[in-house]
């Protein structure tokens, strides 16, 4: 359950936190308190998409902390599969909104924003004001059948899903290579020619940077040994004036005046270790002038291996690794036509096992559905007539579609009927915008008994109903709030009588700054709250009384209490 919320520098909010309770939580305050900024925080900490407008003028970021607290083992399993280290059963949820990125955290981990919804979906569900609306589009009634019916159905979606992606690969694979693709003796003729092409030059990967220098040397060979020559006479013993005869005349000497003084004996040792090093380097240089030796056929052969090598390059890729990684699809292509007729019979043959597999375990699937789709119905019908439905039907009619899906071959709608006499019709068809919400509670209300999520929000479902349906919602959300823990904005007194923790969302202005707060109202001050709601303007002694009878008889309804 959500045990704690933090929020700082978001809108209108200087700073607040909340401590929510067990069950039933409401909140309440006038149109323009901020409730919605509430709820946006509460969705932006669980990664859901926040504008950057919304941090505080005049703050450099907004933050928003949610502190779970669970107990469900199968959650702790999953939170353990997603690496989140769980203390105690603690679970902070936090993000930090700037101005050019967020920062998201998990139990102090940085986390994705992907990771932190993922997060989220196991610990709390949102149902917003306009969340009913969904109703409307069919798609989303197959969903939720199979949230329903998931512990049932769960693993076969799975398989069924892995299953599907392969066949559709082996489809396109199908469509891609074999259908209306004709492969003639002209093509294998060309691959063949290419492939031999490729393999009679017997390339060797880093053989053309080898070639390349060989051929810039070879090139510039006589610059190369002018410049050598003349390097080697300058530091060679072939002239008086070179540095190598030079040198040997200093140490001479200096050899031959050391008997005078013993300090200079390590200086003609280092003039030796120089003499030595010269002597080397000339040897050396020697050494690669007669390395650069070499006769015009050489030449000639580097010159027409670099031709052949870059001419294979400018046909089959810009590398001698690219060239090999063409001749492989060469390769792969001319054994696709030699077995052309039969690899298309092994991948027909795999298709065709596939869909049969696939029928079999869609089937499966349909099988479970229509059953679970009567449980779920009449389920729904019982929570609808508690929901003041007098006289209602609620279906589900089942379709196929004209292939597999990842989701199997079934369509799904849902089909109601609230009056007497009247034909039962899709849901989108004849439900208002009051009933629709109600319809979602309904549906929440099922789903509560077969979900591990502990914390559900629901934001105004109150949205469109009033008077006897109004006190019907609430003594249904009160059903919910005996296994769950919810919290609920609302501006119907009837709901917030219900209300095991009340929270009151103030605007107040001080000066030229305008801060949203929330507190938390004992007995009597909610008793107050009640009366507002119920009297508007002006609380009179009658209306009080109205609001303490309301909360008393909704104490008596509370069968958790």
């Amino acid at each position: 359950m959500l045990l704690n919320l933090h929020v700082q520098n978001l809108a209108l909010i200087d700073e607040i936190e909340v401590e929510f309770g067990d069950h039933l939580n409401i909140l309440t305050g006038e149109t323009g308190a901020g409730k919605s900024i509430l709820l946006g925080s509460m969705n932006a900490a669980l990664g859901n998409k926040i504008s950057k407008d919304m941090i505080r003028p005049g703050a450099d970021f907004a933050l928003v902390e949610l502190l779970f607290h669970v107990e469900q083992e199968s959650v702790l399993e999953r939170l353990q599969e997603l690496d989140i280290d769980v203390v105690e059963g603690e679970v902070l949820l936090s993000r930090k909104i700037m101005n050019r990125r967020n920062i998201c955290k998990i139990n102090g981990s940085t986390a994705t924003v992907a990771k932190l919804k993922e997060v989220a979906g196991l610990l709390i569900d949102i149902h917003s004001q306009n969340e009913h609306q969904s109703l409307l589009h069919k798609n989303n009634h197959l969903k939720i059948l199979d949230e329903y019916s998931k512990e049932e159905s769960g693993e076969l979606m799975g398989r069924i899903g892995v299953l599907y992606k392969s066949y559709i690969a082996d489809k396109k694979e199908l469509e891609d290579k074999f259908e209306g693709n004709n492969q003639s003796k002209r093509e294998l003729d060309f691959i063949t020619y290419e492939i031999a092409e490729i393999e009679n030059a017997h390339l060797v990967e880093g053989e053309d940077d080898l070639l390349e220098r060989q051929y810039k040397k070879m090139v510039n060979a006589r610059q190369i040994m002018e410049n050598v020559s003349t390097i080697y006479s300058i530091t060679g013993y072939d002239d008086r004036s070179s540095a190598g005869s030079q040198l040997g005349q200093a140490l001479s000497e200096l050899s031959s005046i050391e008997r005078f003084d013993e300090d200079l004996e390590p200086l003609r040792e280092q003039l030796e270790t120089v003499e030595a090093v010269l002597n080397d380097f000339n040897r050396d240089l020697s050494g690669y002038m007669s390395s650069m030796e070499f006769d015009e056929e050489e030449f000639r052969e580097v010159d027409d291996r670099l031709d052949l090598i870059n001419g294979l390059k400018n046909k089959y890729g810009q590398t001698i690794e690219a060239i090999f990684e063409y001749l492989e699809e060469l390769e792969e292509k001319k054994e696709h036509i030699l077995h052309f007729e039969e690899n298309k019979k092994a991948l027909q043959k795999k298709i065709a096992a596939t869909k049969k597999e696939l029928q079999a375990l869609c089937e499966q699937l349909s099988a479970i559905r229509k059953k679970n789709a009567k449980k779920l119905c009449k389920q729904m019908t019982k929570a609808l007539e508690d929901l003041n439905f007098l006289d209602v039907v609620f279906t589900m009619e089942f379709g196929s579609t004209k292939d597999f899906t990842a989701n199997g071959t079934d369509e799904a709608i849902f089909c109601i009927s609230t009056n007497p006499g009247l034909p039962v019709r899709p849901l989108h068809e004849v439900a208002s915008g009051g009933e629709l919400s109600r319809i979602m509670l309904a549906i929440k209300s099922v789903l509560a008994d077969v979900d591990q999520v502990d914390t559900l929000i629901f934001d105004e479902i109150d949205s469109g109903i009033s008077g006897r349906t109004a006190q019907k919602v609430s003594e249904k959300m009160c059903v919910i709030a005996g296994s769950h823990q919810v919290i609920a904005i609302t501006h119907l007194p009837q709901i917030a009588a219900m209300a095991d923790n009340h929270y009151l969302i103030e605007k107040k202005v001080e000066g030229a700054v305008t801060r949203t707060e929330i507190v938390e109202l004992d007995q009597q001050d909610s008793v107050m709250e009640l009366a507002r709601m119920l009297g508007g303007v002006e609380v009179t002694e009658a209306v009080e009384h109205s609001a303490k009878e309301m909360k008393e008889l909704a104490l008596q309804a509370k069968s958790y209490k």
